[in-house]
């Protein structure tokens, strides 16, 4: 009972971290699109709600951990929730691959990509994105195990988790289905991505070459190709690091029956995957330059409010207690007096 209750507590401090973390984050991407009318932000938009949805997804289990309570959550109803959890999950990786895909379009085709990535195509991907994630995911993969009986665990006593509804035959699935190709596909945008920047480089190296040679001016380093190589290649090691230890471990539980690998993957390694949804608002509000600005912004107008705040109630209680003053007598000295 005790490690559960710890356990009730440390998933709704991640959950409130997770939850005021996105939050903050796409409120300066609103303002940020707002202000430069950018594309690429509607992704990072999307991606902070995804990861909030995954916030509200946990705090739901919170209360399952928490209660002192001998009945527990009925199955059906535990395994909707992790189903949300499934689902807001899977939308935050498909939005970690359209950002990984935009990056990747923004260098394969640097003349073509506005006209390719439009406003109209940004909104489709993004519906397509969700219809995708929350149709395809929930009911095909989210609801599966409740229609297949060798995706479920035959005894049920709660407290509601993921292991104690889905069997890990389930994470096998989710890891042929989902994780895998994702991460595939990950590496195949980062090479050709490096690539295509070495050749860029070695074509800039040659016009430098050239110009020197010529006496003419020397054309500047664009350092965007190396800057969308960076970003995409943290996502994916933020997201492989936090999600491949689960997996793995699932699926080494799927392969040894006899390995009691539960507390393991429940306690630490699903808390390390969920906390995936933590680390992506960081790494945005870090690397981003957009991003990174308009948070200082919005901490430079916090910070001022906080201070005409304080100066106005400084002000106030200095008008209230200046009458309690004892009154200035005010002594005039004539000149004939001093002289007197």
């Amino acid at each position: 009972m005790e490690s559960t209750v710890s356990f009730g507590v440390i998933l709704t401090v991640l959950a409130v971290l997770i939850i005021a973390a996105n939050t903050l984050v796409a409120l300066a991407v609103l303002l940020s699109i707002h202000k430069n009318d950018g594309v690429g932000l509607c992704f990072t938009l999307n991606l902070a709600v995804a990861d909030t949805l995954i916030g509200v997804a946990i705090s739901g289990l919170v209360t399952d951990q928490l209660s002192s309570s001998a009945r527990p959550t009925q199955k059906t109803l535990c395994s909707l929730r992790m189903a949300f959890v499934t689902s807001s999950a899977a939308a935050s990786v498909l939005t970690v691959m359209l950002i990984a895909f935009d990056r990747y379009l923004a260098i394969k085709q640097p003349l073509r990509y506005f006209q390719i990535m439009s406003g109209l195509v940004a909104g489709g991907c993004i519906a397509g994105l969700w219809l995708v994630s929350y149709l395809g995911v929930s009911y095909l993969i989210g609801f599966l195990p409740l229609g297949v009986p060798i995706f479920q665990q035959t005894t049920y006593r709660g407290p509601c988790s993921f292991f104690a509804v889905f069997h890990p035959r389930f994470v096998l699935t989710l890891s042929c289905v989902g994780f895998f190709p994702a991460l595939l596909l990950f590496v195949f945008f980062y090479c050709d991505m490096l690539k295509i920047a070495s050749m860029h480089s070695q074509q800039i190296r040659k016009m430098e070459q050239a110009g020197a040679i010529a006496g003419a001016y020397r054309p500047q380093r664009n350092p965007s190709d190396f800057k969308a190589i960076r970003t995409v290649s943290v996502l994916i090691g933020s997201f492989t690091l936090s999600w491949a230890p689960f997996l793995i471990t699932g699926i080494v539980q799927v392969a040894c029956q006899e390995c009691h690998l539960y507390v393991v993957l429940e306690r630490y390694l699903w808390l390390l995957g969920v906390g995936n949804s933590l680390l992506n608002p960081l790494i945005y509000a870090y690397w981003q330059k957009d991003v990174r600005q308009q948070l200082y912004h919005m901490a430079l107008g916090v910070k001022k409010g906080i201070n005409s705040f304080l100066l106005l109630l400084s002000a106030r209680d200095g008008g209230s207690e200046r009458p309690r003053e004892p009154p200035c007598h005010i002594v005039t000295i004539s000149h004939s007096e001093l002289d007197g």
